[in-house]
C-alpha cells in the first residue's frame, strides 16, 4: 500500500462523513459543533453548496475536517450611499454586476471555526491554503473567504496573510461580561441616562397586559407561531446573508437539546416575541430574535427580552452574554464590548489578487457603521 501523501486533502460531502469520528472530533469543543453544521446544511435554502475538506498528515491521521461552502456573493452588501445606488442601477442591465462565486470557509449561519482534529496544530491554516486554492479553481470560485472568524484565531490564521490573503473586519458580535449577581446589580452600573430610559421603557410594558416567559429547548410545537416573528425582524435588517427556516429551528431544538434554549414571551396567550440562544460552557449566545411589531415597538420588547435573558443567564452562573452583529446603538449604551470577527480574503487569480487586496478594504462592512467607533475597544477591530 502506498504511503499517504503529506497533508493529503480530500473534498468530501456530508454523506462521506457519516460515522466519521474525526468529523465529530474536529468541532467537539466548539459551541457550534458538527451537529450544528449538519443542521445548517440540511435546512438552509440560500443557494449554498456545502462541502468538507479533510486534511491528513504523513501517517494518514486526519488533521482537520474543515467545513466550507460555495455561494454567489454580493460584494457591495455592506456599502451604502451613492456607490450602492450606482451598482443597483447597473444591475438592472447586468444582474450579476459585482457579484462573484465565492468559496467560503466556515459556517453559513454564524461565526466560523477551524475544524482541528489534533491539538495545537499551528500550521493548519498555511497547509489549507493550497488545497483551498485548488478546490476554488476547480469549482469556478473567484474568491476564497475565511468567513467571520473570531479574533482569537488571529495567531492561527496569520500565515494566510503571507499566502496572499487580506484580513478585514467583519461586522462584530458584542459581548457583555456577566460579573454581577443579578439584573439589579448590573443595572446599577449603567449610566444615569440609560437607567432612566430603561425604567421608562419597562414601566410602559408593565402597564400593558402581563407578559409571561417560557423557556424550552424544543420549539417544534410553536414553530408556526414564532417563524413570522423571525421574518419580521430579518426583513428589516440592512445586511442579510442567510435566511433561517422553520426546519432550522425545529432541528436545533431536537438535535441540540443540551445547548438550544428558546425564550418565548406571551401576552394574553399570544406569542409576541422569541429569542433563540445557544448555551455552551460559561457563555450564552443570542442567535436571533423575533418580534410582533404590532406591539413590539410600543412595549419596547427588545429591551424587555434582553432583561429576561440576561437575568436568566446570571441565575445560571454564566459569565458572558454574546449577541449577534448589528443593532449596535442600544448595545453600546448597555455597556457591551465588541467581540471582533475577521474576514480573510483573497482572489484566486495571482495576477488580480495584489490589486484586489488593496481594494477589498474599501468594501469592508464596518467602514459604514459610525456607531462601532464609539465602543471603547473599537481599536480591536
Amino acid at each position: 500500500m502506498p504511503e499517504p501523501a503529506k497533508n493529503a486533502a480530500t473534498l468530501l460531502t456530508r454523506v462521506d462523513l457519516r460515522g466519521c469520528k474525526a468529523w465529530e472530533r474536529a468541532l467537539a469543543n466548539k459551541c457550534k459543533d458538527h451537529r450544528y453544521y449538519e443542521i445548517v446544511e440540511e435546512t438552509l435554502r440560500n443557494g449554498f453548496e456545502h462541502y468538507y475538506l479533510q486534511l491528513k498528515d504523513d501517517s494518514g491521521s486526519v488533521r482537520a475536517v474543515q467545513p466550507l461552502f460555495f455561494v454567489r456573493q454580493n460584494l457591495v452588501e455592506g456599502v451604502p450611499g451613492k456607490l450602492r445606488s450606482l451598482v443597483d442601477k447597473a444591475r438592472k442591465i447586468f444582474p450579476r454586476f459585482l457579484t462573484l462565486r465565492v468559496l467560503m470557509v466556515g459556517c453559513a449561519a454564524g461565526a466560523g471555526d477551524l475544524g482541528i482534529c489534533q491539538q495545537e496544530d499551528a500550521s493548519l491554516a498555511e497547509n489549507l491554503a493550497d488545497p483551498l486554492a485548488a478546490v476554488a479553481r476547480r469549482h469556478g470560485a473567484a474568491l476564497i473567504v475565511f468567513k467571520d472568524f473570531p479574533a482569537e484565531y488571529r495567531d492561527a490564521l496569520e500565515p494566510l496573510r503571507s499566502r496572499g490573503y487580506a484580513r478585514i473586519p467583519s461586522m462584530p458580535m458584542t459581548r457583555l461580561p456577566l460579573r454581577y449577581k443579578d439584573w439589579e446589580e448590573y443595572f446599577a452600573t449603567l449610566s444615569k441616562a440609560t437607567r432612566k430610559d430603561l425604567r421608562r421603557k419597562f414601566r410602559k410594558a408593565e402597564r400593558a397586559p402581563k407578559i409571561d416567559l417560557q423557556i424550552v429547548s424544543n420549539i417544534t410545537p410553536w414553530v408556526d407561531q414564532i417563524y413570522p416573528l423571525y421574518l419580521a425582524v430579518h426583513t428589516r435588517s440592512p445586511l442579510k446573508f442567510e435566511t433561517l427556516t422553520p426546519d432550522y429551528f425545529r432541528a436545533a431544538g431536537q438535535r441540540m437539546p443540551d445547548r438550544a434554549r428558546f425564550f418565548i414571551w406571551r401576552q394574553q396567550g399570544k406569542i409576541v416575541a422569541f429569542s433563540f440562544c445557544l448555551v455552551c460552557g460559561d457563555a450564552i449566545y443570542d442567535e436571533c430574535i423575533g418580534l410582533d411589531y404590532s406591539v413590539a415597538l410600543d412595549l419596547h420588547l427588545y429591551f424587555y427580552t434582553l432583561r429576561d435573558i440576561i437575568s436568566w443567564a446570571l441565575q445560571q452562573g454564566l459569565k458572558y452574554y454574546y449577541s449577534n452583529p448589528l443593532n449596535y446603538e442600544p448595545k453600546l449604551h448597555l455597556d457591551c464590548e465588541l467581540a471582533p470577527l475577521d474576514l480573510y480574503v483573497r482572489h484566486t487569480s495571482s495576477l488580480l489578487n495584489p490589486i484586489f487586496r488593496r481594494l477589498v478594504k474599501y468594501l469592508g462592512p464596518t467602514r459604514h457603521d459610525p456607531v462601532l467607533q464609539r465602543f471603547p475597544n473599537a481599536d480591536q477591530l
